[in-house]
């Protein structure tokens, strides 16, 4: 389904970047893994199983580190022809508690990560006249949540940058996208286990027409769709992988 074309996944360390990753190998494409932390075993683990990827470090709101990791990608892969903007990261807080801090380096990894990633790889694309764009929102762009106004005000600010970025690049056949996950992640793991939000974490889980989790491996498929031509009438939308939790509202 991918054969040939180059993906880079940021966030591809672990948890649903790792499974978007794993998928586009076995679909054929070449992977760049592209991650702050230790991005190897995932990298090592797609090669083990017969395919093709590269993890290649990157810290997501430097600009010279995003372009020092494009050029890298292109000389070990090829041209990008996949993009995944999945790089994450949180720091709840209170409104009154939230700091400075807290508001800036989720900003910075969310919105100019996939700002500065969004102007490294579309060059390759408009060249190609082909490209697919996915960021990774969250439902939180839409209902908000307590004590995560800067996660909840970066991933509503995705939304706009898919839509304008949609309009821009259309006539270039690239398209641009975002998926709302849910699914257990290494970043929630600490609220989803913590017993305070326990009772939280039960309640947004029934509050989902399936009434489950799904693992990042069956919310992954829906990137594999935006990733192919199976998408490719396609544009500018928000897709909610979330057992129907938008849904119900």
């Amino acid at each position: 389904m991918l054969q040939g074309k180059t993906a880079v996944v940021t966030g591809g360390a672990q948890g649903i970047g790792r499974a978007i990753c794993e998928l586009y190998a076995a679909q054929g494409a070449k992977v760049a893994v592209v991650d702050m932390q230790d991005g190897e075993a995932a990298a090592a683990g797609i090669r083990e199983g017969g395919g093709e990827a590269i993890y290649v470090q990157c810290d997501v709101t430097a600009r010279a580190s995003v372009n020092a990791a494009a050029a890298t990608i292109r000389e070990k892969l090829g041209q990008i022809d996949i993009l995944v903007n999945n790089a994450g990261n949180t720091s709840p807080a209170m409104i009154e508690k939230m700091t400075d801090d807290n508001w800036d380096k989720v900003i910075a990894v969310h919105m100019t990560g996939g700002f500065y990633w969004l102007q490294a790889a579309i060059p390759d694309m408009i060249e190609n006249k082909w490209g697919r764009v996915i960021f990774s929102s969250s439902f939180t762009a839409q209902l908000g949540s307590i004590g995560q106004l800067s996660y909840s005000a970066a991933k509503s600010g995705i939304l706009g940058m898919v839509r304008s970025a949609s309009r821009e690049l259309g006539k270039h056949n690239i398209l641009v996208n975002a998926v709302s996950p849910a699914a257990p992640t290494e970043m929630n793991r600490k609220v989803r286990e913590d017993p305070k939000f326990a009772e939280r974490h039960a309640a947004i889980v029934a509050a989902s027409t399936l009434r489950r989790e799904a693992p990042a491996d069956e919310v992954a498929k829906v990137y594999l769709f935006l990733a192919s031509d199976l998408s490719s009438f396609v544009t500018g939308q928000v897709i909610s992988a979330d057992g129907g939790h938008m849904m119900v509202r």
